[in-house]
């Protein structure tokens, strides 16, 4: 079945076919097998001992990534010739998701093959890839990423680490101090980001742990992830031979935006294994607990609870590798095109950053949902170290931070998309321009043509209306203040973001029934469920923006149309809970 090719972005003015996306039932049986080597790991490997690992028991976590790398785990991405498994970004994703349920040991696996490895092979030059790839894939070195610094978060490119060439010319000499580094503890190679001489941008570096002048403080005592190892580290003249300048000078904060981009998807990928875990923890959880005589799983309460947990880790996977696969499709097109493989892959991912952050955000907030309601379920052993809940509950809180805060991320989202607009790779102005004018047009109020979706689909088309309408409002009205503006800007970003994961989920319901699933029906159910809660929540924001800058007769106008945008049918969304949560319970664990 031929795709057609999708541009990062696109999804906000054009309709996507189901038939050009990918879902998560369509993994080979090779991927299959990774995820259940995955699987197989943490039962066999961590899940019994999570209190050793976070009370960071020497030297237990750098054997776990030892035993990861034995297996193959550390190398997904990293090409046969270096020591990996060369697989593509969608099964990297997989196994991101497959290890997602694994707590601190999930971070330190992701940090190690995501932000500390991915510099190299995608930056690196021949001899730094023959020299450190086949020792990170294979786990014999553990890798960490020197970003951050007391005074440089969110706005990277403030850190103040400087580098300046020796006399001789052979080694750059660091100093400052970085922190929050994940693996640190542990780590044998750096990859450090620091200004040379009195450079705007900074530059990256290779920095191996014996090159010396590297000391740190002791570890962080923090709210979750108690098992992962995250220091602070100084460099204090520490001698870099210039071969181990990653890429060029200045480059360094190029390479921190794309390799966060792809670290913000797949957080997206590893929030989905623990909040699998977690619900079907709550589902054995209400089976088992009995009150009034009855199992708290018939309790209208409890149902739908489930319900909804299950609903939103459905419509995030199915945005999660609907993303994925979007970045190996324009990866194969952009290597087919004569492009370097490598380069390949950071433009591929590039091209869908808009996604990329959108699925950090509504993953990392859809997690958070998932285990507090699993904490209520739990009721009062929700709150007891001795269940599993309060572990979860606490771990997740980090990814909302993780890979650029979540109003950051919403912030770049607008950002990236005007941008594209401005540029001529989107056509945004079109669309705007023809939703104004439809303002003015009698409303449509014919029927929705006789399938399945129909009605859903006119629904979502509406809501990427309603976004238009606001997006190109703000952009007239404001124009260049538009930028300080961020409660408007956070706000259209929800609903971008509210569209792009309703669309997917419903997109996903649609190829199931085509490919004759047998949980087709139930993704129907839960796109429903999905759809119907999003229109709301796009309302609510509209209005709020429409509200922060509209005045007068204009005001109202759009705000009539926001209503025309906004409308839907009656559906009893009890009843389709019922129906999720009846299965969920029958099964005694998150069965879609």
């Amino acid at each position: 079945m031929s795709k057609k090719t999708i541009k990062g972005g696109e999804f906000v003015i054009k309709e996507t076919s189901y038939k050009d996306v990918f879902i998560p039932e369509e993994f080979d049986e090779e991927a299959l097998m990774i995820r259940q080597s995955c699987h197989d790991f943490l039962e066999s490997e961590v899940l019994n001992k999570l209190d050793q690992i976070d009370a960071l028991e020497e030297g237990l976590m750098p054997s776990l990534l030892d035993k990861s790398g034995e297996l193959g785990l550390l190398g997904i991405s990293v090409p046969e010739q270096y020591g990996g498994f060369g697989k593509d970004f969608n099964t990297s994703m997989l196994v991101a998701d497959a290890v997602g349920g694994g707590y601190s040991f999930a971070v330190a696996l992701s940090a190690h093959t995501g932000i500390g490895t991915l510099p190299i092979l995608y930056y690196g030059n021949e001899e730094q890839k023959e020299k450190y790839l086949p020792k990170l894939a294979s786990g014999e070195w553990k890798a960490a990423y020197c970003l951050t610094e007391p005074n440089a978060g969110s706005d990277a490119n403030s850190g103040t680490t400087s580098a300046k060439l020796n006399d001789a010319g052979t080694h750059y000499i660091i100093n400052g101090q970085k922190m929050w580094i994940t693996n640190g503890g542990f780590a044998d190679v750096f990859i450090v980001f620091a200004k040379i001489d009195q450079d705007e941008k900074l530059s990256a570096f290779i920095v191996e742990r014996d090159f010396g002048g590297i000391t740190m403080n002791p570890e962080e005592h923090k709210l979750g992830i108690k098992g992962s190892s995250t220091r602070q580290i100084f460099f204090n003249d520490c001698q870099v031979p210039v071969e181990n300048l990653l890429s060029e000078r200045e480059n360094g904060f190029k390479i921190a935006v794309n390799i966060l981009n792809i670290g913000r998807i797949k957080l997206g990928a590893a929030t989905l294994g623990s909040a699998r875990k977690v619900l079907t923890q709550s589902v054995n959880y209400s089976n088992e607990r009995v009150q009034f005589k009855l199992p708290i799983s018939k309790f209208g309460a409890i149902r739908y609870k489930l319900a909804e947990m299950a609903t939103r880790i459905f419509a995030v996977e199915s945005a999660t590798y609907r993303a994925g696969q979007n970045i190996d499709d324009a990866y194969e097109a952009l290597v087919e095109g004569g492009m370097d493989p490598a380069q390949a892959r950071l433009k591929s991912v590039e091209q869908f950053a808009i996604e990329c952050a959108i699925i950090k955000v509504w993953a990392s907030e859809m997690l958070d949902y998932v285990v507090d309601e699993g904490v209520q379920i739990y009721g009062g052993m929700g709150y007891s170290a001795e269940a599993p809940m309060e572990r979860a509950y606490r771990d997740a809180r980090i990814n909302r931070i993780f890979e650029g805060t979540n109003e950051v991320n919403r912030l770049l989202v607008v950002d990236m998309l005007l941008k594209r607009g401005m540029k001529g790779e989107l056509d945004l102005m079109g669309p705007a321009q023809a939703v104004a004018d439809e303002l003015l047009s009698i409303p449509d109020f014919s029927e929705s043509e006789d399938s399945p979706f129909a009605e859903q689909k006119k629904v979502l088309s509406n809501l990427k209306k309603a976004g238009l309408l606001v997006a190109g409002a703000a952009v007239q009205k404001l124009m260049m203040t538009l930028a300080k503006e961020q409660e408007i800007l956070m706000q259209i970003a929800d609903i971008i973001g509210y569209v792009y994961v309703a669309e997917s989920v419903l997109l996903r319901a649609e190829k199931l029934q085509e490919m004759g699933d047998e949980k087709a029906e139930y993704a129907k159910v839960m796109a429903d469920i999905y759809m119907y809660t999003t229109v709301d929540k796009v309302s609510v924001a509209a209005k709020e923006a429409l509200n922060s800058f509209g005045e007068g007769d204009e005001l109202n106008m759009m705000l009539m149309g926001l209503r025309r945008f906004t409308k839907t049918k009656p559906f009893n969304i009890k009843e389709a809970r019922q129906k999720i949560a009846k299965e969920l319970i029958e099964q005694n664990k998150y069965c879609f």
